[in-house]
């Protein structure tokens, strides 16, 4: 599954115990933007160093698969967690920002007609 927004937060490095880590990401989803959602994602293990180089208010689309598990209590109770576990994270290059012209700039179309002066001879 793949989500675009922008980076609200990022979490620092949790050492859960001696052989697992994770790291939480916010992502401020702006579908409707008058009420954006913000979006927990997590990293685990070697995953978390893709947040290294992301800084607030990045565009960015993040690739995740969804996972979900139940969970017992002491007293039985069942209950159920759902996480969203990043393994890609592409920034977007926003091109107004970086002085990039919006359309792309193309050389003008060939002429591919005959050159001046000659005559099309052929029968359609």
């Amino acid at each position: 599954m793949e989500l675009k927004g922008k980076v609200h937060e990022i979490g620092a490095l949790q050492q859960v115990s001696e052989t697992f880590k994770k790291r939480d990401l916010i992502i401020e989803y702006a579908e409707n933007p008058t009420y954006p959602e913000y979006i927990r994602f997590e990293a685990l293990q070697d995953k978390t160093a893709l947040f290294d180089s992301l800084k607030t208010g990045d565009d960015v689309e993040v690739s995740f698969n969804l996972r979900g598990r139940p969970w017992t209590d002491k007293t039985g109770k069942v209950s159920y967690f759902n996480s969203l576990v990043v393994w890609r994270i592409n920034a977007l290059t926003n091109s107004a920002a970086a002085g990039a012209p919006s359309t792309p700039q193309y050389a003008p179309p060939a002429d591919l007609n005959s050159a001046p002066g000659e005559e099309d001879d052929l029968p359609f």
